[in-house]
């Protein structure tokens, strides 16, 4: 079973308290008018729930016994009034706070989701995808269930015991005491039952966790699993995992039932002691059948409340086991942020330098990037080439603050970045990765994927740019196809040239291409690489290339060679250098 990776906020564990109170205080409050609401038709539920037991008196006493047949129609009315408005107080409340349930879950999902939108990329290079969509959806729904349940069924519940109690003590005060001895045994044995459910609701939603980002790698490298015969194994890791779920529903569904019994058994022990001391009473004539009944009434009706309770405390606690997770990554503070004092990025055509720069990924104990010199100057191409591992992409992911340096500076139109916002320093970039990341939504929406503004004729302009327009018209639906979950619709070639043409219409001035036509034919290639010779006019452009014919005309060529710079000019000048670039050449040439 794999290992929740996800590294939590440095915090001591969350008490009940610390998570009621923020559940509360962020969460609740916003709909407190809804609450009191729902708390006012709940009180008028609990109060006549306690008017049906009050109410056996005079059935009993006067009714049955007293044969007064003058009262059997009011009292009847009564009964039926007393229903009546119990059903409709119950309804109210129950839409109501399952609303307010509903809608706080929403905003703790929302607020999770939006937080995973600020943390960089290291965050989630160290967490499987599979691990982070647990906590938005297993997670999250572990708390709506308990959210919903709770806020519906402790205030009446409790509302319902107090009136139920005072009917009791009305009718016999000191059986009413001995009555309610019960109760710090049986809230004992519920404390100590729902600590236990919540250290086994958190285990589920780590194995819950695992078993989402197994199935997700699994489903994502179908063609793999396929294509090399290992479905049975991948069958049998899933099986691991989902009977490591099972096991654990199952210990979750044991502790939880714990309850039922000990109640029972305390409750039957009072029954016992209610019969036997009331029985007396009655024969001696100290108190009436309907004193009895009405006593016997207001229990019975106050056991269920008592029993609820008892449930929503290990709903209540498996709930908090996953609120803890997920308050866990809501409170951990993102590495890449804006300074306090940061200013947008204004320059138009902003050049960028890199000054002693070294990086280091948190994984690795080689530096990615030692002491890294150089200036691109603004409206001109700078290409980056080099062995793979040499630091190529590190360079593009350090411009937009992906990552942060550990040492030296980069100034992109003469201000370091890190005194930038991240929004407006990233609006002044447009990226095209080798990893090209293609939405399950229509060609149009990813074209215009950083300018959902952009009119029809934007979209078409820039797909025509990149040599895309011909192939998206053969579309039956055009641009409104749907190209499946990462492109899957698409051939290599065609993903390629919608990530340019996304490029293209952010119209950008800094242009960051990470083997741009790495995918694309040698027709299409020449089409598209017009088209970036166009988009580069004007604009600070870095392009890494592995086919060094494509950078030829670049102003510099820098190549980078175990996080170092070990050779920089033009083509011309590194090919008399007679150096790494010049072999790398003349190897590609011969290839």
């Amino acid at each position: 079973m794999a290992n929740d990776t996800i590294q939590h906020a440095a915090a001591p564990q969350k008490t009940t308290l610390n998570l009621m109170k923020r559940l509360v205080k962020t969460y609740l409050l916003p709909y407190l008018a809804s609450v009191l609401t729902a708390l006012l038709f709940m009180a008028v539920a609990a109060a006549m729930t306690a008017a049906v037991a009050q109410l056996m008196q005079p059935i009993l006493d006067d009714v049955l016994n007293g044969k007064q047949t003058e009262l059997i129609l009011p009292v009847g009315l009564a009964i039926l009034i007393v229903f009546i408005v119990r059903g409709l107080s119950t309804y109210a409340h129950t839409i109501i706070m399952n609303k307010v349930g509903q809608s706080i879950v929403a905003d703790i999902q929302q607020d999770l989701f939006s937080h995973f939108m600020v943390l960089d990329l290291q965050f989630f290079h160290a967490n499987p995808s599979g691990q982070l969509i647990s906590r938005v959806v297993n997670d999250v729904n572990v708390m709506r269930i308990a959210v919903s349940d709770t806020l519906t069924g402790f205030g009446k519940s409790i509302l319902t015991l107090l009136f139920l109690t005072i009917v009791m003590f009305y009718q016999d005060w000191k059986l009413s005491l001995a009555a309610f001895t019960i109760f710090p045994f049986a809230a004992f044995f519920v404390a100590t039952i729902g600590q236990r459910l919540r250290k086994v609701s958190t285990s589920i939603q780590k194995e819950l966790g695992s078993l989402t980002d197994r199935l997700s790698q699994i489903f994502q490298g179908i063609r793999q699993v396929q294509a090399y015969g290992m479905e049975e194994y991948e069958c049998a890791r899933a099986g691991e995992a989902i009977n490591s779920v099972k096991r654990l529903n199952i210990k979750s569904v044991r502790i939880g039932n714990l309850s039922t019994p000990v109640n029972e058994i305390l409750v039957g022990f009072v029954f016992f002691g209610i019969i036997v001391y009331g029985g007396y009473e009655a024969a001696e004539g100290r108190m009436s059948a309907g004193q009895l009944g009405a006593f016997l009434a207001a229990f019975t009706l106050a056991y269920e409340p008592m029993k609820k309770l008892a449930r929503l405390n290990n709903t209540l606690q498996t709930g908090l086991g996953a609120a803890e997770r997920v308050f866990d990554m809501i409170d951990l503070p993102p590495a890449i942020k804006d300074a306090n004092n940061a200013k947008p990025l204004q320059e138009k055509q902003p050049g960028i330098e890199f000054k002693n720069v070294q990086f280091q990924y948190e994984e690795s104990d080689l530096k990615a990037l030692d002491k890294i010199d150089f200036s691109a100057p603004s409206g001109k191409i700078t290409a980056l080439v080099g062995p793979s591992g040499g630091g190529k992409t590190t360079i593009m992911n350090l411009i937009p603050r992906f990552y942060d340096v550990q040492a030296g500076t980069i100034e992109i139109g003469g201000q370091p970045i890190k005194g930038l916002t991240l929004e407006s320093l990233r609006a002044h970039i447009a990226f095209v990765s080798q990893d090209i990341t293609i939405f399950d939504d229509t060609v149009a929406a990813n074209i215009a994927y950083g300018r959902p503004e952009a009119t029809e004729d934007e979209i078409i302009k820039a797909a025509k740019a990149a040599a895309a327009h011909g192939f998206i018209e053969a579309f039956p639906e055009g641009y409104n196809t749907q190209v499946g979950e990462d492109g899957v619709k698409l051939s290599g070639g065609q993903r390629q040239r919608i990530s340019i043409a996304r490029a293209i219409l952010r119209d950008a001035p800094i242009l960051l291409l990470d083997e741009a036509t790495s995918a694309l034919d040698n027709e299409s290639e020449k089409l598209v690489q017009q088209a970036l010779e166009k988009l580069q006019q004007g604009r600070t452009t870095l392009a890494i290339a592995h086919r060094l014919s494509t950078v030829q005309s670049a102003d510099q060529i820098l190549v980078l060679d175990q996080g170092q710079i070990v050779e920089r000019g033009t083509h011309d000048d590194l090919m008399e250098q007679g150096g790494l670039y010049a072999k790398m050449y003349k190897a590609g040439l011969k290839d």
